[in-house]
């Protein structure tokens, strides 16, 4: 199956109904080296958003308990998927045992100088790298990734080159959101990786969801 839902029949179900964000819209061409990403998230929000799996529409997940904020946009990957690839790869890279992928599209932050007043949008970016994040036994990797022809971020090809300070923040965020008062952390990032890497679990969750939703049948279960 190629990133093209039943196409053409998809473009003409296009004009008439809203696409589904995870299995309705386009990865792109280009992928894994440009991609283009759902946003449900931006800085400004005080309400964590995710999209439902069934409607395809945005829903409030949970108020957020703290001052902390997103600090960039924040999203997934459409037609990705974290299964047995990814969280294969998860467990070569980390060296821990017996880790599966979070059964959820892959996630993504994108970098901008814009200041964007609301998801549910899209947007053509760049990935740069990820964070390796693993909650619990399972591999809920970030990619990390810059809008393309972005006046400031735009330059950047590697998170390497990156200013530490954004990428600490970036780490704090993932590492707090999900903090309950009496409970321990579960989640903890392993690594910080570069370009190469970030294409590789892209390429992993792609595969992955063409595994997971090899059937149309399947597909219409979760639309």
């Amino acid at each position: 199956m190629g990133n093209k839902l039943n196409d053409p029949i998809a473009r003409l179900m296009g004009l008439r109904y809203k696409s589904h964000p995870w299995h309705g819209l386009d990865i792109g061409d280009n992928a894994p080296e440009s991609v283009m990403a759902f946003i449900e998230m931006v800085p400004t929000d005080t309400v964590k958003y995710e999209v439902d799996k069934v409607s395809g529409y945005l829903k409030i997940d949970r108020p957020q308990k703290y001052s902390n904020v997103i600090p960039a946009l924040y999203g997934f990957l459409p037609q990705t998927y974290c299964g047995d690839s990814v969280g294969e790869y998860c467990s070569e890279q980390s060296g821990k045992p017996g880790i599966k992928g979070d059964a959820d599209p892959l996630d993504i932050c994108i970098l901008t100088e814009k200041s964007i007043s609301h998801g549910d949008i899209i947007a053509e970016v760049r990935p740069i790298g990820g964070f390796r994040m693993i909650d619990g036994n399972e591999a809920d990797d970030k990619i990390i990734a810059v809008l393309i022809n972005d006046a400031t971020y735009g330059q950047f090809t590697d998170i390497k080159c990156m200013p530490d300070v954004i990428v600490d923040r970036l780490k704090h965020y993932f590492l707090t959101y999900k903090d309950m008062p009496g409970l321990d952390r579960q989640a903890e990032i392993t690594h910080t990786y570069g370009v190469e890497e970030a294409h590789e679990v892209i390429s992993r969750s792609m595969n992955d969801y063409k595994t997971r939703f090899e059937n149309l049948e399947d597909i219409l279960k979760h639309v």
